[in-house]
């Protein structure tokens, strides 16, 4: 059974800005002889390895909802230079607009079943992923959404 995770985008306000970092990090990768992905680094590592990796998916709150995944690729065990093991997440470099879904602030990561995975926004006016992340927040605060 796949598994996804969920996780707070800590300093990102919109998924544009996460998608403008991406891009970036990508190029500089791609300068220094590096594979094109995205590697996000926690403390905590997962027990459900095999399930995230069989096409799990970390799920991004922004904003105080569920607005965007990416695809994980897989989940590596490192050491930082202070000698703590952690977790690096591996991640496709696209982001994945989701229909928006409420979530309240959280530490860490958490355990998203597929069943509970808000569903990808996948064509152009579904959803309103062309409006403006302000304007998406607002109608959502508003119930409108």
């Amino acid at each position: 059974m796949v598994m996804h995770l969920v996780k707070l985008c800590v300093g990102v306000s919109s998924i544009e800005q996460l998608e403008r970092w991406r891009t970036e990090e990508c190029a500089r990768r791609r300068a220094v002889g590096e594979p094109e992905v995205i590697v996000h680094v926690t403390r905590m590592f997962p027990t459900k390895q095999t399930e995230i990796e069989s096409g799990g998916s970390l799920y991004w709150v922004i904003n105080g909802s569920i607005q965007c995944r990416s695809e994980i690729i897989s989940l590596e065990r490192v050491q930082g230079e202070d000698g703590i093991k952690r977790c690096a997440i591996v991640m496709a470099p696209e982001v994945i607009r989701t229909a928006p879904s409420p979530k309240r602030p959280f530490q860490g990561w958490r355990y998203l079943k597929p069943e509970d995975a808000p569903r990808d926004l996948s064509g152009p006016g579904e959803g309103g992923e062309d409006l403006p992340d302000d304007l998406r927040a607002k109608l959502m605060e508003l119930g409108a959404w």
